[in-house]
């Protein structure tokens, strides 16, 4: 599932600031510029287990009594959130020039918290019977994405555009305290029968345009390498309304690495993945905890178990994070996939 032959696949889009995964698995199987379709299906898990705050970890303590907004008198207590997402994606590439990719993912997420808390922090705020759960499942947010990388005689270097649509549930509970959207509810716990937070929902209720940029080159016989770039931000929001907007944050990433070829059919590679994402905006935003920038080293290799059928895995670890406000962040990520040709 190369650049070439997908076109960039898009990343997934998850929950929180900088808590995903920023995988690059366009690169995970090479490149080609031939003609034709290719599916690909993806795993990825990301147990955000770990309560952070700018570089390093933060306590209960913290968040109730050093809030990350002031004026609400205290904050959220989140636990953690498991994130499980199947990427289905179908690409057809007219020529060596021009392909297009789409991309539907489905969302499976639990998530876990103690509520906001007011200050000061009390160990019963912790208690056990103080977490309220809440599971989403179901189809998230689509996109389409274009590329072109006639620039080159070697098709080597390209660009991509496209858009994200609002296929996924989306929606919150507004100012006046009514439901909008079709939200997913807490569905054990104290928060029973309220909203889970608007950037956990499957989807973003916004139609976002995506424009990036690849190039990939051999740098000896054994070893070739990639870079590649992507922005993405919100145009039109289905939630406009005053108490009850939500806009999402601006998303840019930008991965690198190197593929150790010396072997046809087995492949190890590595890569360096980097992302920022600005705040939500909006009412239904958590606007003081969704800002952040982090980087992470993805170790991963892919394998030909065919002509036209590859296999790839890769595990993600954090090497660098700078999160505003109070974020639940991975110890690692992992995706496994499968990319063939028809």
């Amino acid at each position: 599932m190369g650049l070439s032959a997908i076109g960039l696949l898009p990343q997934a889009a998850h929950a929180c600031a900088t808590c995903g995964c920023t995988l690059s698995t366009d690169a995970a199987t090479g490149y080609s510029a031939a003609s034709g379709w290719r599916i690909n299906i993806d795993y990825t898990f990301i147990n955000q287990d770990q309560l952070r705050t700018g570089s390093s970890r933060a306590t209960p303590q913290q968040v109730v009594n050093r809030p990350s907004d002031p004026s609400l008198g205290g904050g959220e207590i989140e636990k953690d959130t498991i994130n499980r997402y199947i990427n289905v994606s179908a690409t057809y590439r007219f020529n060596a020039d021009w392909g297009v990719t789409f991309l539907v993912p489905y969302v499976m997420r639990d998530h876990e918290t103690y509520g906001t808390q007011l200050a000061p922090y009390t160990p019963s705020e912790t208690a056990p019977d103080q977490i309220s759960g809440a599971h989403v499942s179901g189809i998230g947010d689509a996109k389409i994405l274009a590329s072109y990388q006639g620039f080159l005689p070697t098709h080597n270097l390209g660009v991509q555009f496209g858009v994200k649509l609002p296929t996924g549930n989306y929606g919150g509970q507004a100012e006046d305290g009514n439901l909008v959207g079709h939200p997913v509810t807490f569905n054990t716990g104290p928060n029973l029968g309220q909203s889970l937070d608007t950037s956990l929902q499957a989807g973003t209720g916004s139609t976002d345009l995506i424009v990036g940029g690849y190039y990939f080159q051999p740098v000896s016989q054994n070893f070739d390498a990639f870079v590649n770039g992507q922005f993405q931000a919100a145009v039109k929001e289905n939630l406009d309304t005053p108490g009850a907007d939500y806009r999402p944050g601006n998303l840019a990433t930008v991965s690198f690495g190197v593929r150790y070829e010396a072997h046809a059919n087995w492949v190890p590679q590595l890569q360096i993945n980097w992302l920022h994402k600005m705040a939500d905006q909006g009412f239904l935003a958590d606007r003081p905890d969704t800002e952040g920038t982090v980087a992470y080293l993805s170790p991963g290799i892919s394998g030909s178990l065919s002509k036209n059928l590859q296999v790839y895995a890769f595990v993600q670890v954090p090497i660098y994070s700078h999160l505003q406000g109070y974020q639940l962040f991975p110890g690692w990520t992992g995706t496994v996939g499968v990319s063939m040709k028809l």
